[in-house]
């Protein structure tokens, strides 16, 4: 059953008919279809209307659709041969920071990237993709292990943000993700990161200060969540809506302030109404990405990278 968001209701509606006519006509002899058809039709144009005005605060929700596709998605979609690689050698394996070798397009990659989850069960054990100490010390390890052989590393983020525990700044949060993003920044392979669904805060840029960093249309991408700046500056949840309009955070946003590198566009209605196209589409531009990279010598891409990111922010 699909999972339809508040600004979706109209659409709901009008599939809901859809498909109440459709049973009526399973169970008689009742022809249907010319009426189901204009429904369809109109559902169609409504969908495309409303995902084509979306405001910043409906495209985080998009973002963060259940249904949209995960880190274990790709891997099953886009990706051949992974062979998950585990643990920090230090302390544990986080199961909110998965990784390994893989294939795209038959070029061996290492792959790494947030897992959300896709039920209650998997959820929890995936820390809802907020990642301790341990998985950005993972990421670090298979980052210098795909250096030392030569791979190009490829990212899949999808996290609301590092996970804020006491037990996992104890045992060095800030640290790890700071050491994630300097190793991401050190590497002489490329590395592209895809923003797939949330990019949050620290958590997110420990994966993807990349040579190229593409996004989905509706994925999002900021330094804090929508509802905690607004608690910060308003005091209030209430005004999550604003803060999401303030902090730039949609993709269209963040390729004209030079954060990101590239839009993916997603299938009418979302990633999650046609996973498989949007990321066939995603897979598609890793690829391109990776091969217009591979031309370049250790020194040209480490100096490229650093001049990118120190070019964020000039005026």
């Amino acid at each position: 059953m699909t999972v339809y968001l508040d600004f979706e209701k109209p659409v709901a509606a009008l599939e809901a008919k859809i498909l109440e006519l459709q049973d009526t006509a399973d169970k008689g002899s009742v022809n249907v279809d010319n009426e189901t058809a204009k429904l369809q039709t109109k559902a169609d144009k409504l969908l495309q209307d409303t995902y084509s005005r979306l405001t910043p605060w409906q495209k985080a929700q998009v973002a963060r659709h259940p249904e949209r596709p995960h880190f274990r998605h790709f891997v099953d979609t886009i990706f051949d041969d992974f062979m998950p690689l585990a643990g920090d050698r230090a302390f544990a394996d986080d199961q909110a920071i998965l990784g390994g070798l893989a294939k795209l397009d038959d070029r061996r990659v290492m792959l790494i990237g947030h897992e959300k989850g896709d039920d209650t069960e998997s959820r929890l054990k995936h820390n809802f993709g907020m990642g301790k100490p341990e998985g950005y010390r993972k990421a670090i390890r298979l980052m210098e292990l795909a250096d030392r052989f030569g791979l190009p590393v490829v990212t899949l983020v999808d996290t609301s943000g590092a996970f804020p525990g006491v037990q996992a700044e104890e045992r060095g949060q800030a640290e790890a993700i700071a050491r994630s993003t300097e190793k991401c920044l050190s590497l002489g392979v490329p590395i592209v990161a895809a923003i797939v669904g949330e990019g949050g805060s620290g958590g997110a840029v420990a994966l993807a200060a990349a040579d190229r960093v593409l996004m989905f249309e509706h994925a999002v991408y900021s330094v804090i969540s929508p509802e905690g700046c607004a608690s910060i500056l308003w005091r209030t949840g209430d005004k999550a809506a604003d803060a999401a309009q303030a902090m730039k955070i949609t993709a269209a946003d963040l390729e004209k302030l030079g954060v990101i590198d590239r839009i993916i566009e997603e299938p009418v209605g979302g990633a999650h109404r046609e996973p498989q196209l949007a990321m066939a589409s995603m897979g598609q531009a890793i690829a391109d990405e990776i091969e217009a990279l591979s031309g370049m010598t250790a020194k040209q891409m480490q100096g490229a990278r650093r001049q990118k990111f120190l070019d964020m922010g000039s005026f």
